[in-house]
C-alpha cells in the first residue's frame, strides 16, 4: 500500500454476479478482493446490486403482470438470496477486506430486519479498511420496473467517509441524476464520488464527466457485466427469461473522471475483470479555485437544502423498564 497520503490506489471490480446466487457471488467477490489485495488496492468498488444481481427478469417476463406465478416465484428466489446484514451475510467479506487493509463500496440487494425482513432494497454499503460497515445507503427511488421488486429507501445513508486525504461518498445508479442527493454529499465535503451501476456504457459515458465537472471532484463509475451465459441453470423460469433476453444485458462501462471533468479512464466495455488506477488528491484544490458548488460559489442565504437522515421504520417501540 502506498504511503503517500495524497494518492489512492483504486480497484474497479467490473464483474458479473453468479446471478441470484448469494453464496456463489459472495465467494466471487471475496476472490476479487483477494486479487485486488495482491495489487495493493486501497479502495475497491463493485457495481449496483452485484450481490446477488440485478433483477433483469422484470423486463423480459411480463414483470408487471398481476399475480403471475412467474413473478412471485422469481421474487421469492430473489428474497432468499438477498443480503441480511444483521444475520452476518457480509461478515466474511468484511474480514477479507480487513486482512488487506482495503476499503470497499459494495452494491447489494438488502433484506433488512428493521423493515420487517421481507422487502428488498438496492443498497450501497461502505466498509472501511478495518472491516467495519460504516454506512448502508438504500436507494432513494428505484427506477421504473425496479419498483416492482425493490422498495424506496431513505436518507440515512447519505454520508461521506474520510479515506486518506479524500472524502468519499456514493450513490446508486440513476440516483446520480438527482441533484439534491448529490448536493447533500458535496456539502459534507465529498471530493471522491462513487457512482455504481448495473451497467452499461450508456449510463456512465456522460454522467461520470458531468458530475466531476459540476462537483470539481473525482468520479468513479463502476458497472457490472452480464450475459445470458451468466444465468445459472437452476434459475426459476430460466427458459422464459432467455426467450426474450438479449445475449448482452450489461456491457460494463466502468470509468473515472478527474475534477476537471475529463476522463482519466474512459469507459471499459465488454471486459470482465479488475481495473486499477491511482488518483492524486492534489488536483482537487486546483479545480476548486474557480468553482465550488457548496463553498465560495454557493448562496445559502438564497437557497438551502434540508436533509432527513433518520433511518425510517414503520414502528417505534417504547418498552417499559
Amino acid at each position: 500500500m502506498t504511503t503517500n497520503s495524497s494518492t489512492l490506489h483504486l480497484a474497479l471490480a467490473q464483474i458479473s454476479p453468479v446471478w441470484l446466487n448469494k453464496k456463489a457471488t459472495t465467494e466471487k467477490i471475496i476472490d476479487t478482493i483477494n486479487n485486488a489485495g495482491k495489487e495493493q488496492a486501497e479502495l475497491i468498488v463493485f457495481g449496483e446490486g452485484v450481490l446477488p444481481g440485478y433483477p433483469h427478469w422484470l423486463a423480459y417476463t411480463n414483470g408487471a403482470g398481476w399475480n403471475l406465478d412467474t413473478n412471485k416465484t422469481l421474487h421469492a428466489h430473489y428474497c432468499n438470496n438477498a443480503v441480511c446484514i444483521e444475520d452476518g451475510d457480509l461478515d466474511e467479506i468484511c474480514s477479507t477486506l480487513k486482512s488487506h487493509s482495503m476499503s470497499c463500496y459494495l452494491g447489494i440487494i438488502e433484506r433488512p430486519k428493521d423493515r420487517g425482513g421481507h422487502s428488498l432494497y438496492a443498497s450501497l454499503v461502505f466498509i472501511n479498511s478495518d472491516g467495519e460497515i460504516k454506512s448502508v445507503h438504500r436507494k432513494l427511488q428505484p427506477t421504473y420496473d425496479e419498483r416492482l421488486t425493490w422498495s424506496p429507501g431513505d436518507g440515512h445513508g447519505l454520508q461521506v467517509h474520510k479515506l486518506k486525504q479524500f472524502t468519499v461518498g456514493g450513490l446508486n445508479c440513476w440516483e446520480n441524476w438527482m441533484p439534491l442527493p448529490r448536493a447533500s454529499l458535496y456539502a459534507q465535503g465529498e471530493n471522491l464520488h462513487i457512482a455504481v451501476w448495473p451497467g452499461s456504457e450508456h449510463n456512465t459515458k456522460d454522467i461520470t464527466r458531468f458530475i466531476a465537472r459540476e462537483s470539481r471532484s473525482f468520479v468513479v463509475s463502476v458497472s457490472s457485466v452480464m450475459t445470458t451465459k451468466d444465468f445459472p441453470e437452476d434459475t426459476p423460469f430460466l427458459n422464459d427469461i432467455l426467450k426474450n433476453a438479449p445475449t448482452q444485458l450489461s456491457n460494463g462501462g466502468s470509468a473515472i473522471a478527474g475534477p476537471d471533468g475529463e476522463f482519466l479512464l474512459e469507459p471499459i466495455i465488454n471486459k470482465e475483470g479488475i481495473i486499477y488506477k491511482t488518483i492524486d488528491f492534489k488536483s482537487v484544490y486546483k479545480e476548486r479555485q474557480n468553482f465550488d458548488p457548496v463553498g465560495h460559489y454557493s448562496r445559502p442565504d438564497v437557497t438551502q437544502l434540508h436533509v432527513n437522515r433518520e433511518r425510517q421504520s414503520t414502528v417505534v417501540f417504547k418498552d417499559s423498564k
